[in-house]
């Protein structure tokens, strides 16, 4: 059995096939065609019409939205490839479209004086040839009566010829021609024809009956005896399937064409069948830059060279101003972002400051508890010492005892705090009662003295 798939070599020579097309595909210029505005049915289908022309190296299915900006669209072109861009707008009374050229400009405005649509275009043929794979590779582009009318002319004629990729006239291959788009220039109106043709190539020197014969679909020869009826007379052929031909159309092809009966060195005739859109345009102005630039050309206003040098002295002055206020606007960032470090810098300072003043020195001796803390602790030791001496003896200590509580009670109580009057049995002392330990003890003291006069004053209940 023979081997099954590609082999290693037919693997790397399709592999090399296809990048060399993606970066042929890469060079070539590429094309974004939308509306702007409230620009109308009949605009939008014109838009769709225009990428019918310019497939396949255009966006078919690109959506604009209202909220997208030109911006936005320049934008997106860069990483996409994108060289042009088609712009078509309508104002109350007119219909325009922009030519730009990215991402420096130039932009060319012209005003469409009259279009029509494709479907219009197609409804007025008796035949009409137009299908899918005619749009498989680009238009061939033929520019007509673009001589020496100016620099603008010549510059138009530039646009148009960048819209689409060169062609090699030796190398073509003719079997990729299937459309041409054809740009006439009038110059005493200084309009241009725009017009879009499907080509057919067709063999010549044979009768109208073998040409039948050699297309795809077979004529009907039930009312015929012999076949050489229809060879020699062309008998049940209609007089329009014969279109005239002549010098004008016919040529020698120097390769082989897809077709019946176009062969190499063979003489064959060069059909077109227009299949829309039209449009008549008129040149309004020429700009730098991308619809925001300095104009170049304008078909109606004219200025003096005074009054070009005034605009030109107002724009340089503009953006000297630009200029000023965003160096401004760069300083005080600058100032700003120091004035920001150095109050930082300062405050993590002052934390650290603190935190070493709260913290201690962590490498130094610890020098213990204060001193203000150490005598009020052993205060409270002997407070509590005497305290157990009153509940054990019954009677207060003597001063030599316990000398820190003696002194404290002289001085009204701790460092630092008020004595609450009353609190002792001197003046300002802090003496506290014991705990009474019985419950007849705990109720006189809490009634106070008055309670204790009036439970001397009554006779004891206790037996004799």
């Amino acid at each position: 059995m023979g081997q099954l798939g590609r082999s290693r070599h037919q693997k790397r020579a399709r592999a090399q096939a296809q990048l060399r097309n993606l970066e042929a595909y890469a060079t070539q210029p590429h094309s974004f065609v939308f509306t702007r505005g409230r620009a109308g049915r009949s605009v939008r289908q014109l838009s769709l019409d225009v990428r019918r022309i310019m497939e396949p190296l255009t966006a078919t299915r690109l959506q604009v939205r209202k909220k997208n900006s030109l911006k936005d669209c320049v934008a997106v072109a860069g990483p996409l490839g994108v060289t042009h861009f088609i712009i078509l707008s309508k104002t109350d009374s007119s219909v325009y479209l922009k030519l730009m050229r990215l991402p420096g400009g130039p932009t060319l405005t012209f005003h469409v004086n009259k279009y029509t649509l494709i479907r219009d275009v197609v409804s007025s043929l008796r035949r009409h040839r137009m299908h899918e794979q005619q749009f498989n590779h680009p238009p061939l582009l033929v520019l007509n009566s673009f001589g020496s009318h100016g620099m603008h002319v010549k510059l138009i004629a530039t646009m148009f010829q960048n819209l689409f990729p060169s062609i090699n006239v030796h190398t073509v291959n003719l079997n990729t021609i299937k459309r041409c788009l054809l740009i006439n220039y009038n110059p005493d109106s200084q309009e241009l024809d725009l017009r879009h043709y499907s080509i057919k190539v067709v063999p010549v020197g044979a009768s109208r009956g073998m040409k039948k014969l050699l297309q795809e679909k077979f004529p009907n020869m039930s009312r015929l005896q012999d076949i050489s009826e229809l060879l020699a007379t062309g008998a049940g052929l209609s007089e329009s399937e014969a279109e005239p031909d002549g010098e004008h159309n016919i040529t020698e092809l120097p390769q082989a064409v897809a077709g019946r009966g176009n062969i190499e060195a063979q003489q064959s005739a060069i059909r077109l069948t227009e299949i829309g859109p039209r449009m008549t345009l008129q040149l309004v102005k020429i700009q730098e830059g991308i619809g925001a630039g300095n104009v170049l050309f304008h078909s109606f206003v004219h200025k003096t060279e005074a009054e070009l040098q005034a605009i030109l002295a107002a724009k340089e002055e503009k953006l000297r101003l630009k200029a000023q206020r965003q160096n401004q606007q760069a300083e005080n960032l600058k100032r700003k972002q120091e004035l920001r470090e150095a109050h930082k810098k300062k405050s993590l300072a002052g934390m650290k400051r603190a935190r070493a003043g709260a913290e201690g020195d962590s490498d130094a001796e610890d020098p213990g508890a204060p001193p203000e803390a150490v005598g009020a602790s052993q205060v409270e030791e002997e407070e509590d010492d005497a305290e157990y001496f009153r509940q054990a003896v019954g009677e207060e200590p003597d001063e030599d005892m316990f000398p820190r509580v003696a002194k404290r009670r002289r001085q009204g109580g701790p460092p630092g705090k008020k004595p609450r009057p009353g609190s002792g049995r001197g003046q300002g002392g802090n003496w506290r009662p014991p705990k009474p330990k019985d419950r007849s003890q705990r109720v006189k003291t809490k009634l106070g003295s008055r309670a204790l006069r009036q439970d001397r004053g009554r006779p004891s209940k206790r037996k004799a």
